[in-house]
């Protein structure tokens, strides 16, 4: 197995979401997420801040319109690209506004357009002190009604290492967690009975910058949707958040990382979705 994705170094550099009021939609993040709002259009607007950025675009809500994933530099972006193309995946032109020339894009077997590029702005490392609260973009989760075909084409396909699995009693998928970096899951699927986004997330590093963040949400009238809790997988403690279109929001800390470990079979059970307390289960 050839994990051309973590050796290009991917990670979540923006996601994208459609709406039926993108300008709501984008002003929430703004607002609770310590953002920089953006109108480029009275259908998209565009929220920045440090080490994060989040698209909403007209369309239908709760739908993701593209996420994007940046690369090292453009050597291993077309690594990636040919190592691609090699396992028959038809490659589609980027519609990222994030990425430099050379980007492309892929759909997985659910539709979703997952772009892949070299950022048009390099990333500057976190350090303490600097402006703003520090929580990077840094997984999408799906809801999949076929979580083995995610694994094939995300894992066999793109060349993402596979870190855990959630199985049934039965042995059938739960969750696959999956990496294209040293964190354990950059994009991850739960066994659902829909197809979507199940949520995506913010690694805000420390308990303190999780309640920063709590702290912001409250001061807005946002209440938890659910946590704080710790997962089984990951080992990341987290906070969950629910935006105006109905979509959810992590905000995470204290994410395992991991390099070359075997994969870590959990079972389904609440206590390995919430160490601390209560979960919810999505199969």
């Amino acid at each position: 197995m050839t994990y051309n994705a973590v050796q290009a170094g991917a990670y979540l550099h923006h996601v994208a979401f459609e709406s039926s009021d993108p300008k709501r939609l984008a002003s929430f993040y703004a607002a609770n997420m310590d953002m920089e709002l953006i109108e480029v259009s009275p259908d998209e607007y565009r929220c920045e801040g440090p080490l994060r950025r989040f698209v909403a675009v007209k369309g239908e809500d709760k739908a993701l319109a593209y996420a994007g994933m940046a690369c090292r530099n453009a050597d291993v972006l077309a690594g990636l690209r040919l190592h691609a193309e090699k396992n028959g995946v038809e490659i589609l032109e980027s519609v990222s506004p994030y990425f430099e020339e050379g980007a492309f894009a892929v759909r997985d077997g659910d539709g979703h357009l997952i772009c892949f590029g070299v950022g048009s702005d390099r990333t500057i490392a976190y350090a303490p002190g600097r402006e703003g609260i520090h929580a990077p973009t840094q997984h999408l989760t799906f809801a999949s009604q076929n979580v083995q075909g995610f694994k094939e084409f995300y894992v066999d396909k793109l060349g993402f290492f596979l870190s855990d699995r959630v199985l049934h009693e039965n042995g059938d998928l739960a969750t696959v967690f999956t990496t294209s970096n040293h964190e354990h899951h950059t994009i991850a699927c739960f066994k659902s009975d829909r197809t979507g986004v199940d949520h995506h997330s913010y690694e805000a590093g420390t308990f303190e910058n999780i309640k920063k963040f709590c702290d912001r949400f409250a001061s807005n009238d946002v209440l938890l949707t659910w946590g704080p809790g710790r997962h089984g997988p990951g080992n990341n403690l987290f906070v969950f958040y629910t935006d105006p279109d109905g979509n959810w929001i992590e905000i995470s800390g204290e994410l395992e990382t991991i390099y070359d470990r075997e994969v870590i079979d959990w079972p389904q059970h609440p206590r390995t979705l919430n160490k601390w307390g209560r979960a919810i289960l999505r199969s």
